[in-house]
């Protein structure tokens, strides 16, 4: 009798393992739908949707229309980009002495280069007489249709 007694606790003993770990494991999953449920209710009231689906189809929409507006931004972008080395980006500024007897060097040469060394270089002389201007055009950093003096190139190599 003492034998059945004793595996009667032991089955009892078992039996309470048994129904601590499924209690446990039910406030587990208990757990874990309350947060779920949480989230799910902070979801619906930031939206004027009720139903999950109709969230995830709103936010398959937007993220289909950002992508759209982004293609065209990286298109708008490569543009940009393309037309900027058209643009002015490289100043060069050389002073100098046209005549050796008169004083100073009130004479200078600018040049004006995009990114491919192509642009203008104006001359200015100063004599007694006045002011004069010129200009040549510049493609690849050579004269274009004349040669270039030896202060418009060195304006150009400073531009670099």
């Amino acid at each position: 009798m003492t034998v059945f007694v004793e595996d009667d606790r032991m089955y009892l003993m078992v039996i309470y393992i048994i129904g601590a770990i499924f209690f446990i494991w039910l406030v587990f999953l208990t757990g874990i739908v309350l947060k779920t449920k949480a989230h799910y209710n902070n979801l619906i009231s930031k939206t004027r949707k009720q139903k999950i689906d109709e969230i995830l189809d709103e936010l398959l929409m937007i993220d289909k229309k950002t992508g759209q507006e982004l293609e065209i931004v990286k298109k708008e972008l490569h543009g940009e980009i393309k037309t900027s080395t058209l643009h002015i980006q490289k100043i060069g500024l050389v002073r100098f002495n046209p005549f050796e007897r008169s004083g100073g060097e009130k004479s200078f040469v600018i040049s004006f280069l995009n990114n491919e060394n192509s642009g203008i270089v104006i001359n200015f002389i100063y004599t007694r007489d006045g002011l004069r201007v010129y200009s040549k055009k510049v493609k690849d950093g050579k004269g274009e249709e004349y040669n270039l003096s030896e202060e418009e190139e060195k304006a150009i190599e400073k531009s670099n």
